[in-house]
């Protein structure tokens, strides 16, 4: 929750419905000192792939979700953890572990024989993991898109990603 709150606070405090994008950064590590400026430029890209903020093309940024909807508590600072990413893939797996009472690392040396003995290496994490969500009825339509986004990225031009075990993703 705090990556909304954060996101909403330039916009809530300037009482603007966009800024620049200078603006923003200036604000978080500024104006408020929250963070440093490359955090800042990080809590932007973030927020834009995550649909919170629309990024245009000559500089501007818009908040996508409804400012009405978020307080700003008194006092508010925003943790560190704004800027770890959880991906699908991995809360997945921690969902699997938890309904199956398993340990993480029973689920991703599963996940894994499912790359390397079934598919011959030959499928992504992402793929496996939906795969063994699905074979241990693990519920998982609210994180389809994300896994999808996150399988699609590897194969975007210029990047040489392939298909690789959990714990072990090569560049």
């Amino acid at each position: 929750m705090s990556l909304p709150v954060t996101v909403a606070a330039p916009f809530k405090h300037t009482r603007k419905d966009r800024l620049k994008k200078s603006e923003f950064v200036f604000y978080l590590a500024i104006d408020r000192k929250w963070m440093s400026r490359e955090e800042a430029h990080r809590v932007l890209e973030r927020a834009v792939e995550e649909g919170l903020l629309e990024a245009t093309t000559d500089g501007w940024v818009r908040p996508l979700l409804d400012l009405s909807a978020v307080t700003v508590p008194v006092g508010f600072r925003p943790s560190s953890r704004i800027l770890e990413t959880v991906q699908a893939s991995q809360e997945l797996i921690q969902r699997i572990a938890g309904k199956d009472a398993v340990t993480p690392a029973q689920v991703t040396a599963e996940v894994n024989r499912v790359i390397e003995e079934e598919f011959d290496g030959k499928i992504r994490v992402e793929a496996a993991v939906a795969l063994v969500a699905k074979r241990r009825g693990v519920p998982f339509e609210d994180l389809r898109e994300r896994l999808t986004a996150e399988m699609m990225k590897g194969d975007e031009p210029g990047t040489t990603e392939k298909p690789s075990l959990v714990g072990s993703r090569a560049p």
